[in-house]
């Protein structure tokens, strides 16, 4: 029996949306509490998706859409300003045309979708 190479190898989906979900809520300055919010969990299970004694699932269908649209938020923003310090300030300031701060947006369903729709317009400008 032969072993399989490890470009043949793909990544499990759920420990790979929960690190990506994590390490963007760190690179755009968002705490457990807004984290627990924008994915529609509990403080308590957002403390252990960040502790890495949670994984985000597909199963459980409105927290995983959650998540890839809180990953695609960091991923277009990467895109338009860069994933340092400008990401965090363009997140925490006033925005005037989705009228409040996208950190305080990212916390509802139609808050992250306006935000996503909004990063994809400012990408497609590029």
């Amino acid at each position: 029996m032969s072993a399989i190479p490890n470009s043949l190898v793909q990544p499990l989906p759920g420990p790979t949306l929960s690190k990506a979900v994590v390490r963007a809520a760190e690179f755009l300055g968002l705490n457990q509490a807004a984290l627990a919010e924008t994915l529609g969990m509990s403080r308590a299970t957002a403390s252990r998706l960040v502790a890495g004694a949670y994984l985000l699932e597909p199963a459980r269908k409105k927290e995983w859409e959650l998540a890839v649209l809180f990953v695609r938020v960091f991923r277009s923003l990467d895109a338009v300003v860069g994933h340092g310090e400008q990401a965090r300030v363009w997140m925490t300031g006033p925005n005037a045309a989705l009228g409040a701060r996208p950190a305080d947006l990212v916390r509802s369903a139609e808050g992250l979708v306006r935000t996503v729709q909004y990063l994809d317009a400012a990408r497609g400008r590029l």
